[in-house]
């Protein structure tokens, strides 16, 4: 049911994780909050972004593009998805669903993550610089690049700096002509900042775009390569507006992507034609890609053993290991961008010290805590940071479970006898309970708190734990009444920052440091790396944060999701996006598929 949050809990750009819980234990991604940049968000809003995004998918209608151009490859693949989008207007969403079906089919952004990874490559833009203060981006853009040609848009030049102008300039000035005649919000563009930081974009000429910043921002070029930030045709704009339909960006969308949009049925299918005039040579190995929208996860796995698609969709622990027994399937996995972590209160007495606070780390029993939670579909988390999030640590060795130095620790810091914690763990709400009742979810919550109530009761610490309502949760969080609390965290931008200050810089810069820890040395470095444009001074900045985050320990890391992707053994080249989507361009099949 959709109901208005409190408006003190609403703050756009959260994309909603539909994960379902691991039967192994009940993994909890209520806790794996998707929030963009500084901004944080809770589950109300969550919840509320969800109800939007139902109301503008029910109103869109059946829409058909007939195809004006020629095949690419004679492939035909069919990915079996979990729901509709909300449209293929990707500044518009929030949600990896739309992401999936608009951003990486149609569209292109001036940088781009590389495939299965966070690095930053180029995409529209060739090369960039970044002026010696750091608030001057310059972008050279490629040429020969063709916008789609469809049967309702065909283009008459190519793609140049007033496209970038355009994309940009639509989110940033609400008095902007077509903003003005299809008035709609920008979640995430405003979420992370960006109406802030970008002070002006200047055209230099057809193919140099230069961006102006309020403040030096390193994070910057991962921002927009991000999904609200794909470009769109001012040409295509200028016809919808002349003829009084702006709302059909939203509908019949045109890009410079590999696919092209051929057809949408909501609740059923979207078909595409591979794009034959794509800019990369190479990328696309597909005739025609259809998404087959079918929601039931237990019927996507059915379809995938019949070899009605070739790729589908999440699937749970249980149903990855059975379709993983199956000849025509392969499972890929890597560890995932959920982090569940436990931070520790340094106002509180018990928790106060860096050396209690480390002590409490080697007592955790991550294998076992894993292991219960996620069954196969998890890892022990090794840093502050996941392996696939640039910088990669050094040598990184996986967590000690040590309870017998713990105790040393402990006994050094004078504590011979028990101490007493509370310990809190996050309530859960019905918006993340996808096919389990809240009880159940609510149980996954516990179990992994009386796991770690069990783990420091070997070493001498007597733990309470406590699971509220929300209202009283959030009075909690408020009032730093607690000496630990269970939480998570989802990166969502491939940028460092996005995890060190969101969850241990100073104030207001962190989105959910929810102790409130404070260390001006490692605030510092924090500061320092979010202007530094020079790569390799930026990762020595964040390895040098590291060691001081290893020793003053604000939060133990405990677990990473492991993504898991069911695919046929026939299709090439697909790879688990760290983000959460999924890709077709580089994706092939080894025999041609009729859809």
């Amino acid at each position: 049911m959709c109901s208005d949050p409190p408006s003190s809990h609403v703050s756009p750009g959260y994309k909603l994780l539909h994960q379902p819980y691991q039967m192994a234990g009940l993994v909890d991604n209520a806790l794996m909050r998707r929030t963009p940049g500084s901004k944080s968000m809770n589950m109300f809003s969550s919840q509320f972004l969800s109800c939007v995004k139902l109301a503008v998918a029910a109103s869109l209608p059946i829409m058909v593009a007939t195809p004006t151009h020629a095949s690419t490859h004679g492939a035909n693949l069919t990915y079996c998805s979990e729901g509709s989008p909300a449209g293929f207007d990707p500044a518009q969403y929030t949600h990896e669903v739309d992401f999936t079906a608009n951003t990486f089919t149609i569209y292109n952004r001036l940088a781009e993550f590389e495939r299965g990874g966070t690095k930053v490559v180029p995409g529209l833009a060739e090369s960039w610089e970044v002026s010696p203060d750091g608030r001057t981006y310059t972008f050279h853009l490629r040429h020969n690049v063709k916008f789609q040609t469809t049967s309702f848009f065909k283009p008459t030049r190519e793609f140049d700096a007033d496209d970038v102008v355009f994309t940009f300039e639509r989110m940033l000035d609400s008095n902007q002509p077509f903003h003005r005649a299809y008035p709609v919000s920008f979640p995430y563009f405003s979420a992370m900042g960006l109406d802030k930081l970008i002070a002006k974009i200047d055209k230099v000429d057809p193919y140099t775009v230069k961006f102006i910043l309020n403040e030096p921002s390193a994070p910057f070029i991962h921002n927009i390569a991000m999904e609200y930030a794909s470009v769109l045709s001012a040409e295509y704009a200028n016809q919808l507006l002349k003829a009084g339909r702006p709302f059909n960006i939203n509908q019949y969308p045109v890009g410079t992507g590999p696919f092209v949009f051929e057809s949408y049925t909501k609740g059923k299918t979207i078909r595409f034609d591979g794009n034959p005039n794509y800019w990369k040579p190479g990328a696309v190995k597909l005739s025609k890609l259809t998404f087959a929208i079918t929601p039931d996860p237990g019927v996507r796995v059915q379809k995938m053993e019949n070899g009605e698609c070739q790729v589908i969709a999440y699937s749970t622990s249980m149903e990855a290991s059975d379709l993983a027994e199956h000849r025509d399937v392969a499972v890929l996995s890597q560890p995932g961008f959920q982090m569940l972590y436990v931070a520790y209160n340094p106002a509180r007495k018990a928790t106060r010290h860096a050396a209690i606070r480390r002590a409490l780390d080697l007592a955790i029993n991550r294998d076992a805590i894993v292991q219960a939670m996620y069954g196969g579909a998890g890892v022990a988390a090794m840093a502050p940071i996941p392996p696939t999030q640039w910088p990669q640590l050094p040598n990184r060795k996986q967590p000690v479970y040590a309870p017998q130095e713990a105790r040393k620790l402990l006994r050094n810091k004078g504590h011979f006898n028990h101490f007493k914690m509370v310990l809190l763990a996050e309530p859960v709400f019905p918006s993340y309970q996808g096919e389990k009742s809240v009880a159940e979810v609510a149980s996954g919550h516990r179990m992994m708190a009386e796991m770690l109530r069990q783990d420091w009761k070997k070493i001498g610490v007597d733990v309470t734990v406590m699971q509220y309502g929300w209202q009283e949760y959030a009075d909690k969080i408020r009032s730093k009444n607690f000496d630990a609390v269970i939480s998570g965290w989802r990166g969502d931008n491939g940028d460092p920052d996005n995890w060190f200050s969101s969850l241990i810089a100073c104030g207001n810069k962190a989105s959910n440091n929810i102790t409130g820890f404070c260390d001006p040395q490692l605030d510092k470095l924090l500061d320092q790396a979010r202007v530094e444009s020079n790569a390799k001074r930026r990762q020595d900045d964040y390895l040098r944060a590291v060691k001081i985050f290893d020793n003053k320990k604000p939060f133990s890391p405990v677990s990473l999701s492991l993504a898991r992707q069911p695919v046929s053994d026939q299709v090439t080249g697909l790879t688990i996006e760290p983000l959460g989507y999924l890709r077709f361009d580089g994706v092939g099949l080894r025999t041609s598929i009729q859809p």
